[in-house]
């Protein structure tokens, strides 16, 4: 049987990190094709298009400088021509795109393929939070997993050891995204609780639990958002860490903060979510990053 083409949507600091192992773990295994479409949203960089800086020097020299590509991923500035006969879509896109960029593939899926959320966000709408993988399986109408962990993009390029968890309802699915994505230093954990495992991802949580049922877990969630992390040691912006960290590319942490924010206010409970709170304030409000830490110091379970 010929093997599954892939298809990796978007070509950020994530995206293309996750490239990089996607193109050498295609290689190593017959049951994917051996070629990788990237779809790249074509900027220009010094003069280049950056489809052709990836193409030819293999490497995305804007988003994920100093680390080469393999060979066989290869940047493509259309996403319908990007996506035509993958058998496999793997989106790593900002959450606010995914509408538009899903309902440009739509006529263009091949039927029977699946995809695989990368996107940490939720999506705000009148209805409240829509899950991205949510949007993704109803504008495509396809089965749709997700990856999500407290994962820093420029460490799984550098091969760092690093953790993370598949939720996929479908688990043939979840364990062929295990072989695609896993590595020795890039672990991967598959599970049946997909909505629980990305709204975990969203908000940039760990959930610690002594029990292997997500849904009977009531201990602590403590939120995990590297830029915040960062920005305890930094005295800037989020436009100066995007600047820093990412080369530009918009951080979805706060984004998502501003959403949840909303709904906090909407449902008249933002007196019960501090640490969300804390955390939107810090980023659209100025609020010293140290409050985080008193604040959570005060969380009625740490004392």
């Amino acid at each position: 049987m010929p093997g599954k083409k892939v298809c990796i949507i978007g070509s950020g600091n994530w995206g293309s990190a996750i490239a990089k192992i996607i193109g050498h773990n295609v290689k190593a295994s017959n049951r994917f094709e051996p070629m990788v479409n990237m779809w790249v949203f074509e900027e220009t960089v010094n003069g280049r298009k950056l489809t052709e800086i990836i193409n030819t020097e293999h490497e995305n020299v804007k988003y994920l400088p100093g680390h080469k590509l393999p060979k066989n991923v290869v940047a493509v500035p259309d996403v319908t021509e990007a996506a035509a006969g993958a058998d496999i879509l793997i989106f790593v896109i900002p959450h606010q795109f995914i509408v538009k960029i899903c309902d440009q593939m739509k006529p263009h899926i091949k039927p029977g393929a699946i995809g695989i959320s990368l996107i940490k966000g939720v999506d705000e709408g009148p209805a409240g939070l829509t899950l991205i993988s949510d949007i993704i399986r109803n504008k495509l109408e396809i089965d749709v997993s997700v990856l999500m962990g407290a994962n820093i993009a420029n460490e799984v390029a550098d091969e760092k050891f690093c953790e993370t968890t598949i939720g996929a309802t479908n688990e043939q699915n979840g364990h062929l995204f295990k072989e695609l994505m896993q590595t020795a230093n890039f672990r991967i954990t598959v599970v049946s609780e997909s909505d629980t495992v990305e709204l975990c991802g969203a908000l940039k949580v760990f959930v610690f639990r002594s029990q292997p049922d997500l849904h009977t877990s009531h201990e602590l969630m403590l939120l995990s958002s590297p830029a915040l992390r960062r920005s305890s040691c930094l005295d800037g912006s989020i436009a100066e860490l995007e600047a820093e960290m990412l080369n530009g590319q918009k951080l979805q942490g706060p984004q998502t903060s501003a959403e949840v924010y909303k709904i906090l206010q909407k449902k008249n409970m933002v007196d019960k979510f501090p640490l969300f709170v804390s955390v939107y304030q810090i980023c659209f409000e100025g609020k010293d990053v140290k409050e985080f830490i008193r604040c959570l110091q005060n969380h009625p379970q740490h004392k």
